[in-house]
């Protein structure tokens, strides 16, 4: 039998078109062609977020990780005209003859202009068993609510997990069609939130009705499963002029989270750790300068991180250090020349930000070279640093950010002026598949997907684009 060989000389011809072929594939800059219909973001009515029915009955029910391993659950409620009921009750779903236990909250309340909210609970359950699914109550009689959540796997390095990652969400019907998108999406176990909630403050007086209603319109997931919270620009809600002259009242009374777990001195700076991750969270708008708290905390940070525990690192915070839209255009630069050092030596994996009304997807890259001599200061493809995605674009009042600069810097991967959401699958220490979702004619379409390798175990280059 006679075989048909290829000659040596067409072999390798072959080869170095299908390595150049690869090669370009790598290195492929898109900017998306797909263009979203021009109309404005309108905020769906207030009348729309009616609240619970029954006498004083509990609303905008949300839950976010408890402690720094995953076995304890913050649950946070409102009650519009009462204090009490403040406990919530709690038991294993899958235990025919399970006990309740019950978790007393703290009970807050604010002020803020010519507004006065209900009172806000927050209940820490501790020592819950991983990968569990728990049932719990908050108010009495007519009015009780019942919900569920399941708590995360115990930690280790090839535990997978899923999250949603969502950021300037909003509440206008392109918010909700990004919510509602998420929702269908039966992957998803834990929110990563980047910022900027309800907009209230695009609003006269920074009308904090629409904190309420915010709290209302999240519930069908903020209830089920945990988001874990930055802040951002819009939850600073600074007002002198009105007299309002404490910054982050609001977010701060309403979204508890488990920042002393972690040693922090503030809310909006912290890390947990779920699954085979750890998560940090840094505020944007809080000092970060030599010296300061959230410096003196980071520096700490990252050291402490175990990769044979937690291989896969992840940073939230909201404004971008790598962003190619002339909307918000280098007001990350400051917090990336403190801090960009130290994720290319800790070789963080991931930066999710939000702030840019858009999407955006980096190569590896970094620009930590320059000293003031050197004009060294264009960022280069680095495998030691972080994939930064810019993931603004949850669909607020603000419309979306569709000025993208030409042409396309070699450091940007994928970009789209369009609203969505992302899911990123950890699969392993080594591995993790991720996805964002257009939100394109009702329905959620997967416009950009890649692998990423992790930095500790995989440092390898990736394929910039599975599309």
């Amino acid at each position: 039998m006679k075989l048909n060989l290829i000659p040596p000389t067409l072999f390798l011809i072959i080869t170095c078109l299908c390595l150049l072929q690869f090669s370009q594939t790598c290195n492929a800059r898109v900017t998306s062609t797909y263009v979203r219909k021009p109309r404005a973001s309108i905020d769906i009515p207030v009348e729309y977020f009616t609240p619970p029915p029954g006498f004083n009955a509990p609303e905008q029910v949300h839950i976010t990780q408890g402690d720094h391993v995953g076995r304890g659950m913050i649950i946070t409620w409102v009650t519009p005209v009462h204090p009490t009921p403040n406990v919530v009750t709690y038991w294993e779903a899958n235990c025919r003859h399970g006990h309740k236990h019950q978790s007393r909250a703290t009970t807050t309340s604010y002020r803020y202009y010519n507004y006065t909210s209900g009172y806000i609970h927050h209940a820490t359950l501790r020592k819950l068993k991983f990968d569990t699914k728990y049932i719990y109550e908050v108010g009495k009689h007519n009015a009780t609510r019942r919900f569920s959540f399941t708590t995360p796997p115990e930690i280790g390095p090839d535990v997978p997990y899923t999250f949603g990652v969502i950021g300037d969400l909003g509440q206008t019907y392109d918010s909700n069609q990004t919510l509602e998108h998420y929702g269908s999406n039966p992957k998803g176990q834990a929110m990563l939130y980047v910022g900027d909630l309800s907009y209230a403050d695009n609003h006269p007086f920074h009308n904090n009705v629409k904190w309420d209603t915010w709290g209302r319109f999240v519930e069908k997931s903020t209830a089920y499963q945990p988001w874990i919270w930055s802040a951002g620009n819009h939850e600073i809600d600074f007002a002198p002029e009105i007299g309002e002259n404490t910054p982050f009242r609001p977010y701060l009374h309403r979204y508890h989270v488990p920042y002393k777990s972690s040693q922090s001195t503030s809310p909006l700076w912290y890390s947990i750790k779920r699954a085979s991750t750890y998560i940090i969270v840094l505020s944007s708008y809080s000092a970060y300068g030599k010296y300061t708290p959230q410096y003196n905390w980071l520096e700490q940070e990252l050291p402490k991180i175990n990769r044979a525990e937690t291989p896969w690192v992840i940073v939230l915070l909201h404004s971008p250090w790598y962003n190619t839209n002339s909307y918000h255009y280098m007001e990350g630069e400051s917090m990336r020349v403190m801090f960009e050092p130290w994720f290319v030596q800790h070789k963080v994996d991931l930066v999710f930000s939000g702030h840019v009304h858009s999407y955006e997807r980096s190569k590896r890259v970094s620009n930590v070279r320059y000293n003031i001599t050197n004009a060294l200061s264009t960022p280069v493809e680095d495998t030691s640093a972080p994939v930064y995605i810019t993931i603004g674009d949850g669909g607020n009042i603000e419309g979306l950010a569709n000025s993208f600069t030409e042409p396309q810097p070699n450091y940007s991967a994928f970009r789209e002026a369009s609203f969505g959401h992302a899911i990123l699958e950890i699969k392993n220490r080594t591995h993790a598949f991720y996805t964002w979702h257009r939100n394109q004619d009702s329905e959620p379409v997967a416009a950009d997907s890649t692998w990423f390798y992790n930095r500790f175990w995989y440092p390898y280059e990736e394929p910039t684009s599975m599309v």
